[in-house]
């Protein structure tokens, strides 16, 4: 891969913030998008805009081809059986309460939820609404002092009882790579749906959700290095289209009268309204361009950020590192003992630095840490060798100004 022509397809990169050059390491919340990505999107716009499906003339026939072609272009990243089981989203987030609005009629009291403390936000509150309404119990997952799934917790949680199992497959603050595949098959052979939360997972390993063997995955494109506002459920065409409608109106609809309204089959029931279509062509062209680069030449140039992370951890003073997984994905969450993590994200955005601070929507996480929240730099293929040198030595600066040391 060759770094600098990467780098050159990201415009945003070149600038200067506070007049340094900008070093962008908060890539687990929001990734740059490359040039290829807004071309695609101003294209759409320029030459082929108009809602899609049912169109009588050229413009619809041309956006309809445009948004079903970014359809079967993430059915076959993600290695779906069937175009049929891409929903397209607003994001992980909604997939998810998506997949939960499907459970309300059928769990009751004594089903059990099955997540991990380490989930984000968007893969606790859901269920734990879904158990508040149906009498079911959500079940917690431990972690160890590493920031890696206890798995003996993991094994004495699940049970017959438990009906839904939703993981995520990367910590979004501990960068923790988990055993999904295993962990996906323990919970299918207890009985359980499965549901797994990509969206720190695709951007770094891509995903092959045949291979996973879940019956649901989310992620969102705008950390994918594509657009926001859209993202995809993955589901299994013969569950889908059994599963209750979430939104109603157009588009969705199969025949209205007000003797009754019936539904159209898998992925269409799931997509009521006017799509995101600029935005569901830019993701899919976000994922081409990854896939051109080559996903290899990706993961060794983020394997080698994260040695060199590793490097300056290991003899920076007073630098606590949470999470110490074997297996991850460069993501350093930390604490610079006598600096509050909100401080040190100002200070070091002074430098031209960007990283981001506060409890990374874990609050569950930091409270087995027994913390408020870290500050996170979390790095991309673009992100460079010299970058993590400018990273860590902004830090030694904060360091010596404020403490002396």
């Amino acid at each position: 891969m060759n770094l600098e022509q990467v780098r050159a397809d990201f415009p945003i990169l070149e600038q200067e913030v506070n007049g340094k050059p900008l070093v962008y390491l908060d890539n687990a919340a929001s990734a740059q998008k490359p040039q290829a990505v807004m071309d695609a999107m101003t294209q759409y716009f320029r030459e082929t805009h108009s809602n899609v499906h049912r169109g009588a003339h050229s413009l619809g026939d041309r956006a309809t081809a445009l948004f079903e072609g970014a359809r079967e272009t993430v059915r076959s990243q993600i290695n779906a059986a069937s175009a049929n089981e891409i929903i397209w989203t607003r994001g992980t987030t909604e997939g998810i309460n998506l997949v939960a609005n499907g459970f309300y009629r059928s769990l009751k009291q004594g089903d059990e939820i099955l997540v991990s403390r380490m989930e984000h936000h968007a893969n606790i509150v859901p269920w734990q609404m879904l158990a508040e309404a149906t009498g079911a119990s959500l079940k917690v997952i431990e972690v160890t002092p590493e920031g890696e799934l206890d798995q003996q917790s993991f094994r004495d949680q699940l049970s017959e009882r438990t009906k839904v199992f939703a993981i995520t497959a990367v910590s979004n603050v501990l960068g923790t790579i988990n055993p999904t595949r295993e962990m996906v098959a323990a919970a299918k052979e207890a009985g359980a749906y499965t549901l797994v939360d990509g969206a720190q997972a695709i951007p770094h390993l891509g995903a092959d959700v045949q291979a996973l063997d879940c019956d649901f995955y989310v992620f969102s494109g705008h950390k994918l290095f594509g657009p926001t506002g859209i993202g995809v459920l993955y589901g299994r065409e013969n569950l889908l289209n059994e599963w209750p409608v979430y939104q109603t109106g157009g588009e969705m609809i199969h025949r209205v009268s007000f003797e009754g309204t019936s539904f159209q089959k898998t992925p269409y029931r799931f997509e009521a309204g006017t799509p995101a279509i600029a935005e569901a062509i830019g993701l899919a062209t976000a994922m081409r361009y990854l896939d051109d680069l080559g996903h290899d030449g990706l993961r060794e140039a983020e394997a080698a950020l994260g040695r060199r992370v590793d490097e300056w951890v290991a003899d920076f003073p007073g630098l606590t590192r949470y999470g110490q997984a074997e297996n991850k994905v460069p993501v350093l969450s930390f604490w610079l003992e006598g600096l509050h993590p909100s401080d040190l994200g100002t200070l070091l955005d002074q430098q031209g630095i960007a990283i981001r601070t506060g409890h990374h929507c874990c609050m569950p996480l930091m409270e087995h840490f027994g913390i408020a929240g870290t500050a996170r730099a979390s790095f991309a293929f673009y992100n460079t060798v010299e970058e993590v040198d400018t990273f860590f030595q902004g830090l030694q600066r904060i360091q010596r100004l404020f403490t002396g040391k």
